[in-house]
């Protein structure tokens, strides 16, 4: 998606990083969304790339919520349900903004590349400058937009850096097919920049997996 295409997507209200993935996926794929919340990115896929969509997620509300949006969602623990579906049953596994939250997100991670071909993961960025800023200088953990619990709260688990997520991919010989990271103002940084400036300026990341 270009400069032009986020910006439209901001002012719609839609979040980039959503609009990123519809972007990576196919017209017409078969897609699970793990941890699919109110449905909202499975209905944006649906309406612009006519996906067969599939959602599993954890809160009753999610799933009563996705369900009023009429979407096909179940409820389930990823970490657990996953065992459950077949090989190859999808084109494309998603996991946005979940994946810091898993016990186990390696095992996670090798489940969603058994059912589907491509993976999809986003997940906000634990090396990002200013939250090294908070801890180096304030000596408290953040919380912010995409970091928005506090510690106490928050159902994140496993916080992970771009560079900690690259490294997991290649520790387990994932091929990273795709990837974008956005900055502060929800702008892609440089395709061609190092992992390390990504890591620095960039607050989410989203990748396209293929195993």
């Amino acid at each position: 998606m270009n400069q032009k295409g986020l910006e439209t997507a901001q002012k719609a209200g839609a979040r980039v990083d959503h609009q990123i993935i519809v972007d990576f996926v196919t017209n017409g794929s078969r897609v699970i969304d793990v941890g699919c919340g109110n449905g909202a990115l499975l209905e944006l896929l649906e309406k612009e790339k006519q996906v067969d969509a599939r959602g599993l997620e954890l809160s009753r509300e999610g799933v009563s919520d996705s369900v009023a949006r009429g979407l096909s969602v179940v409820q389930g623990n990823a970490e657990h349900d996953l065992v459950n579906y077949p090989d190859n049953a999808f084109d494309y596994a998603i996991l946005s903004s979940t994946i810091q939250a898993m016990h186990y997100p390696r095992d996670v991670l090798r489940e969603l590349l058994r059912i589907s071909n491509r993976v999809v993961v986003s997940f906000p960025n634990f090396g990002h400058w200013k939250i090294r800023w908070a801890l180096g200088i304030g000596g408290k953990m953040p919380v912010n937009e995409n970091l928005s619990y506090s510690w106490y709260e928050t159902p994140n688990i496993h916080f992970c850096t771009i560079q900690d997520f690259i490294d997991l991919c290649n520790d387990m010989g994932v091929e990273i097919e795709k990837s974008v990271a956005l900055n502060a103002s929800g702008q892609q940084i440089g395709v061609n920049m190092p992992w390390a400036i990504w890591n620095l300026f960039g607050e989410q990341a989203v990748f396209l997996l293929k195993r």
